[in-house]
């Protein structure tokens, strides 16, 4: 008997959707345990004995995961069905043995790497913002923005929350790196962000005054966009390796590193400091 597990990690390794995802299903009143609809996030089940269904689906335990790179030609959107009617980006992996899903999006008129995958708790883990996972963009945008404008950026700058119009407030962005990489009447920059905001990089422009014309991922934290728009590639154990790492927070990473440092001290140099013997020290006597 395999040890209980929350639901929501039970319904993510089954492929259905996201961690993130499977809460809202849950707390929807979409999911059934043995019969009885669950609307606890905290509730756990047994996926070898207890029978868990989605929307009436019997769920039929863990699938093989499974890890794309897709190279997004804009015009279509990152979800899995579009009320509008747009093609989405699911038509490219519609051959693929499993059912995946995005990890984090790109807008409709924003094209690059886009990682899919049906390993759940890998997708969370790489859109917490704990992780600060980097993601590199090649910008387009119509002027020349002033240097001053471009520090705004750099050092984070206010912004509207949320989709235009939606009057959630506004929220200071992240520090972002900025480097000019084709001077023109209308330049590219490489921007490296460590969040994703919707439409962040087009509100930061549009703060100093300028609007962006074309947007591209070129980097997801260790991945490297190297297959032609519309194309899908399997991502290699290495690749999904190192994914893996960049997902940890940022204290575990700091934690990790400090530990391998620690290893790589010369042993000979470590048993000489602990054999060497602790100075003396005198006190002046009072006359």
């Amino acid at each position: 008997m395999s040890e209980p597990i929350r639901l929501q990690k039970i319904i993510a390794q089954a492929g259905i959707v996201s961690r993130r995802k499977a809460e809202e299903l849950i707390l929807e009143g979409r999911v059934q345990v043995n019969g009885q609809v669950v609307t606890e996030l905290g509730t756990k089940a047994d996926p070898e004995r207890d029978h868990v269904r989605v929307d009436g689906k019997l769920l039929h335990g863990a699938q093989k995961h499974r890890y794309l790179m897709l190279n997004k030609p804009k015009g279509f959107v990152t979800t899995a069905s579009d009320p509008e009617g747009r093609p989405t980006v699911m038509q490219f992996v519609e051959r693929a043995s499993v059912r995946i899903f995005p990890v984090g999006r790109l807008d409709y008129l924003s094209e690059g790497l886009l990682l899919m995958t049906n390993d759940g708790e890998l997708a969370n883990a790489l859109t917490r913002a704990a992780t600060k996972v980097e993601k590199v963009y090649l910008v387009k945008v119509s002027g020349k923005p002033a240097e001053s404008g471009l520090e705004q950026l750099r050092s984070g700058i206010m912004i509207e929350r949320g989709k235009p119009g939606s009057r959630e407030g506004r929220v200071m962005t992240q520090p972002t790196k900025i480097k000019l990489i084709r001077d023109a009447e209308n330049p590219w920059y490489e921007m490296t962000l460590t969040e994703g905001r919707n439409r962040e990089l087009r509100k930061m422009f549009e703060e100093i005054g300028h609007h962006v014309e074309k947007i591209r991922r070129v980097g997801y934290g260790p991945l490297v966009l190297d297959v032609p728009p519309g194309e899908v590639r399997d991502l290699s154990e290495a690749e999904v390796e190192s994914l893996r790492r960049a997902a940890r927070p940022k204290s575990a990473k700091v934690a990790l590193k400090a530990k391998t440092l620690s290893k790589t001290v010369p042993e000979k140099h470590s048993k000489t400091a602990a054999k060497r013997p602790a100075k003396k020290t005198t006190q002046r006597k009072s006359r």
